[in-house]
């Protein structure tokens, strides 16, 4: 059995995250590890999974799903994954995984390559779903792919982020990219794939489980430079993937909420514990995960455009989402404005070519010139 064959069969039959299969992997290669595995006795408890699991129908269901199975020398495969074979392990889980079934148009090597891992509470608010989906947004429009886990909540509302910008996003899953899951985002996932990629450590037909859950955790702090966290409440499983970033020696980022909120609880704790980073826009990102931390920094003396603005105008621009509009009444309360100022002050600003007005009357960004 050739090397590429012998992952995939170990891939099928040891659950993800296994870190003594993943070292004698690492130190005898995957043909040698399978081989032991199916001569292994009884007292293997892998070994008679290994001698049930038909290598030939194993790889006709993966054709059949349509999805390809990378291993590590891959061009596709990215390079980040190798970090999790010297990280201490989390949850008794660690080490790089065997192999990766992937499904979609994307290269998963290359989008992984510039991308920001988003995660968050699957009981997510309107602020949170909000403020992921802007966030991821605006990333993608700046070119960074946004890798999520798939679930419902923050996950969701950041590959929808990113899908409305320019850069395809990549899902995480726990189980068989065969049946996604969660069934009801089989439409989304289907948007992922059509640019985008699929990921998972479990064979086609494998389900989800707790321990499945955390082992994709680890993979989503892998793939990515940095993770920003948006909302989680003090028992989240969104809190597990920030341990291992930080055990990786990825940047941990968090976006403040209310102080109300339950779903605050954790970003609020990162940041108060220096754990993570309190960023609040998609450039506070970007100037982290830049080099130095720098992100297209200015010149010492160069002016921005909106240096000439006064105290009323730069208020209302700043009212003015990144992404979608307002009407003039909504931009006067967040501005403080009194109406009629309002709506002077929005006709200077477009007059200027800051801010424009759409077809059904509400004030929005100008669109982005081609280059």
């Amino acid at each position: 059995m050739d090397e590429r064959m012998a992952r995939m069969c170990l891939a099928a039959v040891v659950e993800p995250g296994h870190p003594a299969v993943a070292e004698a992997v690492g130190s005898y290669g995957a043909a040698q590890v399978w081989a032991s595995l199916v001569d292994a006795g009884a007292r293997m408890p892998l070994a008679e999974r290994a001698r049930r699991l038909d290598p030939d129908d194993l790889a006709a269901r993966t054709r059949a799903a349509g999805l390809r199975f990378l291993v590590p020398g891959d061009d596709d495969w990215p390079p980040g994954l190798a970090d999790l074979a010297g990280c201490e392990p989390v949850n008794q889980l660690s080490g790089e995984p065997v192999g990766l079934w992937v499904a979609g148009g994307g290269s998963l090597g290359a989008l992984c390559a510039s991308s920001v891992a988003m995660v968050g509470s699957r009981a997510s608010t309107a602020y949170g779903d909000t403020v992921a989906s802007d966030l991821a947004a605006e990333l993608s429009e700046d070119g960074r792919c946004v890798v999520s886990g798939g679930a419902y909540g923050i996950d969701a509302a950041a590959h929808r982020g990113c899908l409305a910008g320019r850069t395809p996003t990549v899902a995480v899953l726990a189980a068989g990219l065969d049946e996604p899951y969660p069934g009801g985002h089989r439409p989304l996932f289907a948007r992922v794939a059509e640019k985008g990629v699929l990921v998972s450590e479990l064979a086609p037909g494998e389900h989800p489980t707790r321990v499945r859950f955390l082992a994709r955790n680890r993979l989503i702090a892998a793939l990515t430079p940095g993770t920003v966290l948006v909302e989680a409440a003090a028992r989240s499983g969104a809190r597990n993937t920030v341990t291992w970033a930080n055990e990786l020696g990825r940047v941990v980022m968090a976006v403040p909420g209310p102080i109300t909120s339950a779903t605050s609880v954790t970003p609020h704790r990162l940041i108060r514990e220096a754990e993570a980073v309190l960023v609040a826009s998609a450039s506070d990102v970007l100037e982290l995960l830049s080099p130095l931390g720098r992100a297209n920094p200015r010149r010492p003396g160069e002016r921005r455009p909106t240096d000439d603005l006064d105290a009323d105008e730069l208020r209302l621009f700043e009212a003015v989402p990144g992404r979608g509009s307002l009407p003039a009444g909504e931009l006067a309360l967040r501005a403080g404005l009194a109406l009629p100022r309002c709506l002077a002050v929005l006709d200077q600003l477009a007059e200027r070519g800051f801010l424009a007005q759409n077809l059904i009357g509400e004030w929005q960004l100008p669109p982005r010139r081609s280059a």
